[in-house]
Formats: structure tokens, C-alpha cells, sequence
């Protein structure tokens, strides 16, 4: 029998959080499909105790941004002060200003609605990556960094586009993110 280390991310942990129910299923839907153990919760509220009473059954959240209850940044930065837990963004709504806030609160992702299969197949990379050293940037990863940033303008640098632009072997979206978020925390101290 296949030690479970072999088999990961088959039964990977995810906390589902959104308020409409039509997308919470679809989410959950996809999710099951990808072979993820899925807990979902229509509220933050809801969400934030039971990671706070479960942290160990949790490895990673997605948790959409507008939550009548609490806003889904409130909650991404209270998981972030609170638990080492990877959190990825959800919205119908992709203005670059919201994935920037999303960012630099601390999300590791941000996906669009509709979520896409081929996405949720792939976030269990953010688990990893929270188990494992970060990425290590060079300075002549970094500067290549700033000149992506510079030709996209800061109000259209979002990771995926970074990522894309860059081109770089051997770094995912995940670890521009991260950079992004650490670049513009910078600029707020």
C-alpha cells in the first residue's frame, strides 16, 4: 500500500467560505473532484471558529472576498495573525485594487468566479510551499521583478501577469505573489 505522502493531495484538507450557495456547491463540486477532503460554511463567522477550535484539520482555505457577515479580508487577516494556515481569495470581481489588497493582506492566490478545474487542481501547491523554505530571490530575480513591475504599471501588476511576463524557470505563481505582497509592504512601513 502507497505511503500517504505519495498520494498527496489526495485528501487534501480545504475550508470552503462563501455565501452563495450556488457557487459554495460548485466550488465544493470541484473541489471533491479534484479528490480534496471539502468542510464548507456559508459564513465567516462560522469559518473563523472552526478554524480556531480545528487548526489541525484544516491545510488550506478559500474564502470569498464579499461575506455579509465578515468581510473576507477581515478573515484573511485574522487567519494570518492567528494560524499558519495558507488562505487563497475568491471573488466574482477582479479589479486589480482588490487582488492588490488581497495580496498585500496576506492571500496566496486569487481566483476569479467562475473557478476554474484546472485551478483548484493545482492550489495544493500553497500547502507545500507553507511546509517548505520560500523561494529564494536573487537580486537579479528581484530586479527582473521591478522591471515587470515598472512595464505593467503598479496598478496592473497582479501575479499571474508578473508570473507570465517574467518567464522564469523554476518559479510559480505562488512564490511572485508572495514577492508582490513582501514589495508592497515595503512601501507601507
Amino acid at each position: 500500500m502507497d505511503d500517504f505522502s505519495d498520494r498527496f493531495p489526495i485528501g487534501m484538507r480545504v475550508l470552503a467560505v462563501d455565501d452563495d450557495p450556488t457557487s459554495l456547491l460548485l466550488l465544493e463540486t470541484l473541489l471533491r473532484s479534484c479528490q480534496y477532503h471539502v468542510t464548507t460554511t456559508s459564513e465567516a463567522i462560522t469559518a473563523l471558529t472552526m478554524l480556531q477550535e480545528n487548526i489541525d484539520m484544516f491545510d488550506l482555505v478559500i474564502a470569498e472576498v464579499h461575506m455579509p457577515d465578515m468581510d473576507g479580508l477581515k478573515l484573511l487577516e485574522l487567519v494570518g495573525l492567528e494560524m499558519d494556515l495558507p488562505v487563497i481569495m475568491l471573488s466574482a470581481h477582479g479589479e486589480t485594487e482588490l487582488v492588490m489588497k488581497a495580496i498585500s493582506h496576506g492571500a496566496r492566490d486569487f481566483l476569479l468566479k467562475p473557478v476554474r478545474l484546472e485551478e483548484l487542481r493545482n492550489i495544493w501547491q500553497h500547502v507545500i510551499r507553507n511546509k517548505e523554505s520560500q523561494f529564494v530571490w536573487s537580486v537579479e530575480l528581484h530586479r527582473k521583478f521591478l522591471e515587470t513591475v515598472n512595464q505593467l504599471g503598479v496598478d496592473k501588476a497582479v501575479p499571474k501577469k508578473i508570473f507570465d511576463l517574467m518567464n522564469v524557470e523554476n518559479i510559480t505563481r505562488e512564490d511572485v505573489a508572495t514577492h508582490l505582497q513582501a514589495f508592497f509592504q515595503s512601501f507601507t512601513l
